[in-house]
């Protein structure tokens, strides 16, 4: 079947037509859409372009005038390589359109070369100038033109993603023949209303203007409705969730009572801070009511999330109910449990754990305890989620390190007739931005401060120069009785070269820097009750130097270990750099770090440099998502979200932040979005996020 064949004609093309059969796609290029997610009509319809190239007015080289910007369709005629001196380079292609010939000049850019042939059909565009009587444009901008293409009739070209094996010709020529027999037909998603209210083009101008502009105030313009609409969808998305969970199921109250509130206390020994008061006080009102609370804890390392959690599941007992504390890793689940354990030793609270390392027996007695109610607390791992774990009665769940979950494992324990309460925590700084997007369905709470005797940490950043220096400052360190942490990279599950380059500093150090220590070694690829041994020495003292990946980046609590070098820190995050340095800062003695580091980019370097300059976590993590933008931080594919299609975070954070208010006061105004004007609004959401955010029963 031919291309054009494959296709349907105009008047058959729908939103949900197969890419294969629209004009220009055909079974040849349908898979090459398909890798760049377009899979229907309506995926390259809402397939944005990422920027837009701007070209001079048309005209041929016996028009042009000095200065001028200008385009020029033509031929190659000749192509030139030039040295100028010992280290500069010329490429001079000839393009000849019939009533004269243009010179494009670039300079050191070697690979250019091979983008030009003699007799090729090419577009050129830039300012024009004359020398020694030749037109000449330098570092023009080209576009390549098939044998048979007509040329552009306008001076903006939108520029899409591309993958190996389509060209921007065939891509522009396909989004384009879609845009313009769907555009006109698609039914707007807002209310006519809030199109006047917030000054929005109507849909089918939009994707006119943004796939089709005539000017790039036009772009803007259709833009800004598109970011508004994503970023409103998805907010709504989570006020929805918001709703719905404070709607559809109940949970049970359980109030901090006086009595409650003081015996709780009276379990710690020590005076709670000022934020850590505060945030009691906003989770004990949730758990008071029975609208299921559902909150985010973050605090920066050392803050005392922990007594805090510990609060919340002591409250959760006192009334009757049962709490779990679920942690990403078997290493921070074993040490939450030896934290409860030494603190409730006193206590007639009953605590277990459940991991996937556990024996059969124990796993078996584990759940029959849960199920008739003689285990109160349970600490464990993703194992808590298996659909055969079961609870008598289940009041709270806490889950650490939100970050490291999917936004759907935060549902996977609703399995009693009363929804529990939802506690979860970061230690990781969370930008705001990034919070909003993410966990946009949960109440925030913020513990800004540790406790006061928290240690600052000294940072620096060293080179191979700096070595000597700091490993006999570090020797030091140890034989003064502190423990210390050696960090390399984080070893990937395909990649043995690092994991290597883990032991090797191991032998390293164990035969030169630190040989007259007791060294541990310790990495994501040893079994959990190796890891767990060695975590156990090292919290004993048994060992002095941990050598490990950033497994121990959190809750790992050791008060004695108080120096790190951390080797290669340009392969880190700069929020994974300062939650590996919070390792250093829960004792009594201060705190050292050395990070040996080769950046090879600025951002690289900034990124380092902000390590060392600051000790906020939450000014790190704005610092970091400014410099590298979403990337890993905001991986919404982790979380189980689609990822945006046309949004930019943070630039465009302020739409954001109107958006997250609109759909607040919608939902305010409309519980549900049930009003007939916003249902196709209502509609659009459902589809988008509905199975992601278990939204298919919101009526």
């Amino acid at each position: 079947m031919t291309e054009q064949g494959a296709a349907g004609s105009a008047a058959d093309i729908e939103l949900s037509t197969e890419v294969q059969f629209l004009k220009h796609v055909g079974p040849r290029r349908a898979p090459l859409l398909r890798r760049l997610g377009l899979a229907t009509a309506g995926d390259v319809l809402f397939f944005f372009p990422r920027s837009y190239e701007q070209l001079g007015e048309q005209c041929r080289v016996d028009q042009l005038e000095e200065g001028a910007d200008v385009s020029i369709v033509g031929t190659v005629s000749q192509i030139d390589t030039r040295r100028i001196g010992r280290r500069r380079q010329m490429l001079i292609v000839q393009v000849d359109d019939g009533s004269g010939r243009l010179s494009c000049t670039w300079f050191n850019q070697p690979f250019m070369r091979a983008r030009f042939e003699v007799g090729q059909r090419v577009m050129i565009s830039g300012q024009v100038k004359q020398r020694d009587g030749t037109w000449e444009i330098t570092h023009p901008r080209t576009i390549h033109l098939q044998e048979d293409e007509v040329p552009p009739d306008t001076t903006i070209l939108p520029v899409y993603s591309l993958t190996e094996g389509l060209s921007q010709f065939h891509l522009r020529r396909i989004v384009s023949d879609v845009a313009r027999q769907l555009g006109p037909t698609i039914e707007e998603v807002f209310p006519a209303r809030l199109l006047e209210e917030k000054k929005l083009l109507a849909i089918g101008p939009a994707l006119e203007q943004i796939h089709h502009p005539q000017e790039m105030a036009e772009v803007e313009e259709a833009r800004h409705r598109f970011v508004y609409q994503e970023l409103l969808a998805l907010q709504l998305a989570l006020a929805l969730r918001r709703w719905s969970l404070s709607r559809d199921r109940l949970a049970a109250e359980l109030p901090a009572t006086e009595k409650i509130h003081q015996r709780i206390l009276d379990r710690f020994p020590f005076q709670l801070t000022t934020p850590q008061q505060r945030v009691i006080a906003e989770i004990s009102s949730d758990m008071g009511r029975q609208i299921p609370m559902n909150r985010l804890l973050q605090g920066d390392v050392g803050s005392g999330k922990t007594v805090v959690a510990e609060y919340a599941m002591l409250l959760a007992v006192a009334h009757g109910y049962q709490a779990i504390l679920m942690a990403p890793t078997e290493i921070l689940a074993m040490q939450h449990l030896r934290t409860l354990q030494q603190d409730l030793s006193q206590s007639q609270v009953r605590i277990a754990s459940l991991t996937g390392s556990l024996s059969a027996a124990d796993r078996r007695q584990t759940l029959s305890g849960l199920k008739d109610g003689t285990i109160d607390l349970v600490v464990g791992t993703h194992a808590l989620g298996h659909e055969d774990v079961q609870f008598q009665g289940l009041g709270l769940v806490v889950i650490d390190e939100q970050h490291k979950f999917g936004v759907q494992q935060r549902a996977v324990l609703k399995k009693t007739a009363l929804a529990p309460h939802y506690l979860v925590m970061t230690a990781t700084p969370i930008p705001r931005t990034v919070s909003m997007v993410l966990f946009g369905d949960l109440e925030v709470s913020l513990l800004e401060s540790g406790p006061a005797h928290q240690q600052q940490v000294q940072t620096r950043l060293a080179g191979p120069a700096e070595r000597t220096d700091w490993w006999e400052f570090y020797r030091q360190t140890l034989r003064e009785g502190r423990q210390g942490y050696v960090i390399t990279p984080l070893v990937d599950a395909s990649d043995d070269a690092l994991l290597a380059g883990v032991e090797q500093t191991y032998e390293a150090l164990a035969n030169g820097e630190l040989e007259e220590f007791r060294l541990g070694l310790i990495h994501g690829r040893l079994p959990a009750e190796e890891k767990n041994r060695v975590m156990q020495q090292f919290a004993e003292g048994t060992i002095q130097v941990l050598v490990a990946t950033s497994v121990v980046e959190v809750g790992v609590n050791v008060p004695n270990a108080t120096i790190m070098t951390i080797e290669d820190g340009q392969q880190f995050g700069l929020a994974q750099l300062h939650q590996l340095r919070g390792r250093i800062r829960r004792g009594k003695h201060e705190g050292f770090l050395c990070v040996f580091a080769d950046p090879a980019t600025e951002e690289s370097h900034q990124r380092l440099e902000a390590l060392v300059e600051m000790n906020d976590g939450f000014k790190l993590a704005e610092v970091d998502f400014e410099l590298r933008g979403p990337g890993d931080l905001f991986s919404t594919r982790q979380h189980g979200l689609p990822p945006f299609r046309i949004a930019r975070l943070p630039a465009d954070f302020p739409i954001l932040e109107e958006a997250r208010q609109d759909a607040r006061e919608m939902l305010r105004q409309d519980p549900g979005l049930q009003d007939p004007d916003r249902a196709t609004l209502r509609r659009r959401v459902l589809i988008r996020y509905g199975d992601v955010l278990d939204l298919g029963d919101v009526g």
